[in-house]
């Protein structure tokens, strides 16, 4: 995670600054959030996604190093749930669309302020999440997923992962071809 750390500094640099510009209205994530994905939690009765971040899909697999085909989604989550556990992010809202609210969430590691979509995805447990064009609907989430990704970080390291974004692509245009 030291090489990952550098680039999670690097890259939220802006956000930090809002963070503390901002912090009314930020509430506390904890374990107590009912997790149900590596993005999206329900917590006080809402449910909210950290914005611009698509975990792996629950029911997708990867294989792992052992030859061991291990789902992708509960990785996710697994990787989600420990950094919460681990870092006691701050979240505030962004967005609202129907049932879900929209989130930026900011983690203490090592004294410094980081953006929790940000660690996620350069650790490789995430992926940045693209707008209806296929466009990133984060720049700096799309580099940071651009260097775990050539650095082999997290899901990465298997050969097998597939994007999210691919996959929901595929559906999307599937669902197309079927409502015609």
């Amino acid at each position: 995670m030291r090489g990952g750390l550098s680039v999670l500094i690097g890259v939220v640099c802006f956000a930090v600054t809002q963070a503390h510009a901002t912090s009314a209205g930020y509430f506390a994530l904890s374990e107590s959030a009912v997790f149900e994905s590596g993005d999206t939690w329900a917590l006080g009765g809402q449910r909210y996604r950290l914005y611009g971040v698509q975990s792996c899909l629950r029911g997708t697999t990867f294989t792992n190093t052992a030859g061991v085909r291990q789902d992708c989604g509960e990785a996710s989550l697994a990787v989600l749930v420990a950094f919460v556990r681990d870092t006691d992010p701050s979240c505030a809202p962004i967005a609202k669309a129907s049932s879900i609210t929209y989130v930026v969430c900011f983690a203490t590691v090592a004294r410094q302020r980081l953006d929790l979509g940000t660690m996620l995805i350069s650790e490789g447990y995430a992926f940045a999440a693209l707008d209806a064009k296929g466009l990133p609907i984060n720049a700096a989430y799309s580099l940071a997923e651009q260097q775990a990704r050539s650095r082999k970080a997290g899901l990465w390291q298997f050969s097998d992962v597939q994007h999210p974004a691919v996959l929901l692509s595929r559906a999307a245009k599937s669902d197309q071809v079927r409502s015609k």
